[in-house]
C-alpha cells in the first residue's frame, strides 16, 4: 500500500471522465480540441501559453462561473467575436454530449445543452462532479471566509447534485429581499415574509448538505494515515449548520424564517442579510500538529488542502459511484521526487480522471505509459503521440 492510502480502502470505483473537449474563441484560444482517456491527462507549456485556460475550460462542464469565478464576458477570447463555446463528450456510463457559452447578445448569460436540449447550468451536476486546486487558492486559509465558502460549496455539489439550484434559488430570495428593504421604508411584511420563507427553506436545505459532506469528509480523513500530506480535521461553523445538531431540517427553517423577520431593521441599516447560509466558514485545523490552518506554513497549508481534495475525490466515488474530475494546476512544481510518486499513486487510487499542468515534462516522467500528454504553445493544443 502506498504511504499514506487511506486504511479499508474500498474497490476503484469507474470515472465520469471527459473524452473529448473542444474550445472555440475562449481565452487565448481561437480553438482547439483534446481526446483523453480516463486516466491522467498531462498539459505542459511554457507559462503563459495557456494551459490553465483549457483547465478552466473544462471547469465549465459543472455549475458556476468556473476555476477563477470571472464574468463570463472574461471568458470570450480577446479580438475575437464576443462569445465563447466548450463543448465535450462526456462517459458517465454512457456518451452524453455537453455544450455550454454565451452568445453575443447574451455575454453574461450561460447557456446549457445535454445531448442537443437546452437545460439548466444547475443539470450538469448530474452528469459530472468536477474538483479544482490552483495556485490561486493557496491563500483559502489565510484570506476571508468567502473562498473557503465556494470551496465548500464545490465539495458539497460533488455529493449533493441539487445544492446548486439551492443555492441559487436562496440567493435570488435574498437579494429580492435586500432590494425590498432597500426601496421601500413600508415593504409589504406579506411580501417580505414570503421571500424569508424562502430564504428559510433553501437555507435549511443548504446548511443540511453543507453538514452531510463536511461529516462525511471527517470521518473520510480520519481514515487517512500519516504520510507525505498533511493531514485535515474539518467542521463548518455557521448559524443554521451549528443549529442542526440540535434539531431537524424543518425546525432549522422555522427558526431561519423567525431571525429574518427580526433583523429586518438591522438588516435594512446594513444593506445586506447579517445571518444565513451566505455566511458560513468551513475551518481546518492541521490534525497532527491541532494548529488551524491558517497559522501554518505555506507548504503546509498546501498540503492540507491537496489532502482534503485527495480525500474528498475517493468520498465522491464511493457515495456516487463514479469518481469525479480532478483539475490540478501546477500541482507537482514543488514537490520532490518522493512526494510526486506519493500524489501519482494516491490519485490512482480515487479512480478519478486527473487533468494536471506543469512547465517541466520530467516532473511527470512517472506517468510516461499511464497518460495522455498535450502540449501547449502559441494558442495550440497538441496530443503527443
Amino acid at each position: 500500500m502506498p504511504d499514506g492510502a487511506p486504511t479499508d480502502t474500498p474497490p476503484t470505483p469507474p470515472p465520469a471522465w471527459v473524452a473529448r473537449v473542444a474550445i472555440r474563441d475562449f481565452r487565448s484560444y481561437m480553438e482547439g480540441t483534446v481526446s483523453a482517456g480516463p486516466g491522467p491527462v498531462v498539459v505542459t507549456g511554457e507559462n503563459g501559453a495557456g494551459k490553465t485556460n483549457l483547465l478552466e475550460a473544462i471547469s465549465l462542464l459543472s455549475p458556476g462561473r468556473g476555476l477563477r469565478g470571472v464574468a463570463l464576458s472574461d471568458l470570450a477570447r480577446s479580438g475575437g467575436p464576443g462569445h465563447w463555446a466548450v463543448a465535450a463528450t462526456v462517459d458517465s456510463g454512457g456518451a452524453v454530449e455537453i455544450g455550454t457559452g454565451t452568445t453575443a447578445t447574451a455575454a453574461e448569460r450561460r447557456q446549457v445543452r445535454v445531448n442537443g436540449a437546452a437545460a439548466a447550468v444547475a443539470s450538469l451536476a448530474e452528469w459530472l462532479s468536477v474538483l479544482w486546486l490552483t495556485p490561486a487558492m493557496d491563500r483559502l486559509f489565510s484570506e476571508g471566509a468567502t473562498g473557503r465558502r465556494r470551496f465548500l460549496d464545490r465539495l458539497t455539489l460533488a455529493l449533493h447534485p441539487g445544492h446548486a439550484g439551492q443555492a441559487a434559488r436562496y440567493d435570488a430570495a435574498m437579494r429580492a429581499r435586500n432590494r425590498l428593504l432597500a426601496e421601500e421604508r413600508q415593504a409589504d411584511p406579506a411580501w417580505l415574509a414570503a421571500l424569508e420563507r424562502q430564504m428559510a427553506d433553501h437555507g435549511a436545505a443548504i446548511a443540511e448538505a453543507r453538514r452531510d459532506t463536511v461529516q462525511a469528509l471527517a470521518e473520510a480523513l480520519a481514515r487517512v494515515p500519516a504520510g507525505p500530506f498533511a493531514r485535515a480535521r474539518v467542521r463548518v461553523d455557521g448559524w443554521a449548520e451549528d443549529a442542526l445538531e440540535a434539531s431537524g431540517t424543518g425546525d432549522v427553517a422555522d427558526a431561519l424564517a423567525d431571525e429574518f423577520r427580526r433583523r429586518r431593521s438591522q438588516d435594512a441599516a446594513a444593506g445586506r442579510a447579517t445571518l444565513g447560509p451566505h455566511r458560513t466558514d468551513l475551518l481546518v485545523v492541521h490534525a497532527d500538529k491541532e494548529m488551524p490552518a491558517e497559522r501554518c506554513s505555506t507548504g503546509e497549508q498546501k498540503a492540507l488542502l491537496l489532502g482534503l481534495v485527495l480525500a474528498h475525490a475517493g468520498l465522491v466515488g464511493v457515495r456516487r459511484g463514479k469518481a469525479p474530475v480532478l483539475l490540478l494546476d501546477e500541482v507537482a512544481a514543488h514537490l520532490d521526487a518522493g512526494r510526486r510518486e506519493a500524489l501519482f499513486d494516491r490519485l490512482a487510487g480515487t479512480g478519478a480522471q486527473v487533468w494536471m499542468t506543469g512547465t517541466d515534462r520530467s516532473l511527470f516522467a512517472g506517468l510516461d505509459g499511464a497518460a495522455t500528454f498535450v502540449s501547449v504553445a502559441q494558442g495550440a493544443l497538441a496530443v503527443e503521440g
